[in-house]
């Protein structure tokens, strides 16, 4: 698979030493088992799949570009690149404006756009009405264009399946972003849904199997493995407003006890951490969430728009509450 062009920012040299070795024994993904990481008061087990994926390595490549490309131009993205706040901070510190926020709400009107302006359609896509607007402003947008390929899959999927006479029907949230763009590219043959109730006969369905994310599905069968250990909690780390790394969060908290932060500064002082409960989408803080007999053991994974280095961080954070952050050089060795 193609290798990308990324701030080095968002690398870890312990991650990519682990995920490198794990590809180099296991090149047909077929060992879900997580890594482990013995720091001996602490063992931290890293799930075998997570952090970024194609489509989001895509994405950041090429705005990063865009952006060293156009000095001096205005640029724009249409919404957040991706549900990650530290790659949008950076993005907006680079002087990309964002139009609309995740939910599609207006923040810039498309009416002060001119011809000359550089407009980036970001990971999820868009919908056909916004590519038609950005055109008759005279905005090509082909080469800023950093849809997830397979975002496109699912929509040349729909376009198939609809050939052979069948409707379709799109589960998803119908706020998120690549479900707004999804329906919009399959709206003369498609229903939205957030709920599904399966039917009885399997013949009135195509098969659809092949439009499931790879990362999503990687992902969510290493969190099922991950979860096969024993362990005292689970930290998921991403973006708050991330379907995939909330569904993570799911898979988790329905084991054991599970902390979803975004960075490592939500580990507080005094074994306190900041959390999210996307339940009631809200922080909240949590004392003593380490317990007091060791070794401690956790599982540790991310969503498909978090950056390595942000895990490395969470890891860093852990071992000093242990006073072990010295094995971290010498743990990089071993992979």
């Amino acid at each position: 698979m193609k290798s990308f062009e990324v701030p080095i920012i968002y690398r870890s040299p312990l991650i990519t030493a682990i995920k490198k070795k794990r590809k180099e024994v296991d090149k047909l993904k077929k060992d879900f088992t997580p890594t482990l990481l013995d720091f001996g008061p602490l063992h931290l087990y890293l799930a075998r799949h997570f952090g970024f994926c194609y489509g989001v390595e895509n994405a950041i490549e090429i705005a990063f570009r865009t952006v060293e490309e156009n000095p001096g131009k205005r640029i724009f993205l249409l919404s957040e690149m991706i549900h990650n706040p530290q790659v949008n901070a950076d993005l907006q510190a680079h002087g990309v404006q964002f139009m609309q926020d995740t939910y599609g709400k207006q923040i810039i009107p498309f009416g002060s756009l001119t011809a000359d302006d550089v407009v980036i359609i970001p990971a999820f896509g868009t919908t056909l009405e916004t590519e038609q607007l950005l055109q008759s402003k005279g905005i090509h947008t082909e080469k800023y264009n950093t849809t997830c390929p397979f975002v496109e899959k699912v929509w040349n999927r729909s376009e198939v399946i609809a050939k052979n006479n069948y409707t379709i029907i799109i589960h998803g949230k119908p706020n998120h972003e690549e479900t707004r763009a999804t329906f919009s590219h399959a709206a003369s043959n498609a229903q939205m849904i957030d709920t599904f109730k399966p039917a009885d006969t399997e013949e009135h369905f195509a098969d659809t199997k092949d439009t499931l994310c790879y990362a999503t599905n990687d992902n969510q069968t290493a969190v099922s493995g991950m979860l096969q250990m024993p362990a005292d909690l689970a930290i998921v780390v991403g973006g708050y407003n991330s379907s995939n790394t909330s569904h993570l969060v799911e898979l988790c908290e329905a084991q054991l006890p599970t902390y979803f932060i975004n960075s490592a500064e939500k580990i507080l002082p005094g074994n306190k951490i900041q959390h999210y409960n996307f339940h009631s989408r809200q922080e909240q803080t949590t004392c003593n969430f380490m317990p007091a007999y060791q070794p401690v053991k956790v599982l540790l994974t991310s969503g498909a728009s978090c950056p390595d280095a942000l895990v490395e961080g969470v890891i860093t954070s852990l071992a000093e509450m242990y006073g072990v952050e010295d094995k971290m050089i010498e743990m990089e060795k071993q992979f």
